[in-house]
């Protein structure tokens, strides 16, 4: 039997979508969905194995200037990330559609797009009414030149299946890169520093949810149903320590309980978790911290 294996990389402006697209086209959650900027920082493989095929979706961090050595390196994700693609999927949020913003990224990123097959993905069509998307189709057909349009709602799942069929047009001839049952190249404690950053994405405002690392300092199977993890969440002041800690602790219980919570489930085994706030100053400018924790996977 033929079959057919490549990468799809979806990418995007913040808050477009990515994320969930890629959630609802894997019908798992990948990644991390939440409303603040920068919430995917690196790149992760979702893996969607059927008997004939297998498409690695790739997310990546949102488009954005970056300000920091962070940022720089989850753009440096994304170009990396174009390159190795088969097919790149740009997702747009409708309701908010600039397409001067759409010219820039195209000049931006011209060197990775040539000769590349590209769909744009029209999201959140479930928030917008019909009359209002047909000229946005028709000046994208007339100004750009993607090899499909596809509006889509990936939170309401709105067009999935047809997107998978369109996708999968363009997916070449080839052996599988991954085994059947490979979901994705990340391990497990990496989904769980994941589920304690959103978390604390959800629980803190401002600018704590941006200077914030999560790194998975212990992890081990005590048998008996019973996981031990240690994590560390790194801030860049010892004022963010003191918010994250909160009022005698309150504030670290409270996350601590919500993490475990997600995280038994994740796991399907009973976890002692117990979590650190260090400070190490100005780590979001740190190259080798930043290469250390997020490539190497070295611990803080």
């Amino acid at each position: 039997m033929k079959t057919k294996a490549g990468f799809v990389t979806i990418f995007g402006k913040p808050n477009a979508g990515k994320s969930t697209l890629i959630n609802a086209l894997l019908n798992f959650n990948l990644s991390i969905v939440n409303r603040k900027v920068q919430t995917t920082r690196d790149r992760i493989l979702g893996i969607l194995t059927e008997d004939d095929y297998q498409i690695v979706f790739v997310d990546t961090p949102g488009i954005l200037e970056p300000k920091y050595e962070l940022q720089k390196f989850m753009q440096s994700e994304i170009r990396t990330s174009l390159t190795e693609a088969d097919l790149i999927i740009q997702i747009v949020d409708t309701l908010n559609i600039n397409f001067e913003d759409l010219k820039k990224t195209e000049e931006d990123y011209k060197d990775l797009l040539l000769n590349k097959k590209r769909i744009i993905v029209l999201n959140k069509i479930d928030l917008m009414k019909t009359d209002n998307l047909l000229p946005i189709i028709e000046r994208l057909k007339n100004e750009f030149d993607f090899d499909e349009i596809v509006p889509v709602s990936a939170l309401e799942h709105k067009n999935i299946e047809e997107l998978k069929k369109i996708i999968l047009k363009y997916i070449p001839e080839g052996e599988f890169f991954y085994d059947k049952d490979t979901l994705t190249d990340k391990p497990e404690k990496f989904f769980v520093s994941e589920i304690i950053r959103e978390k604390i994405l959800g629980m803190y405002h401002e600018e704590i949810p941006y200077s914030i690392m999560v790194g998975i300092t212990e992890f081990k199977d005590r048998g008996n149903n019973l996981v031990y993890i240690n994590a560390d969440i790194i801030v860049e002041r010892e004022s963010q320590k003191i918010i994250v800690i909160g009022n005698k602790g309150a504030g670290l219980k409270k996350l601590g309980e919500r993490a475990r919570k997600d995280i038994e489930n994740f796991l399907n085994k009973k976890v002692y978790l117990e979590l650190f706030v260090k400070v190490r100053k100005d780590w979001r400018n740190n190259k080798k911290f930043i290469k250390d924790s997020m490539i190497n996977n070295i611990p803080s």
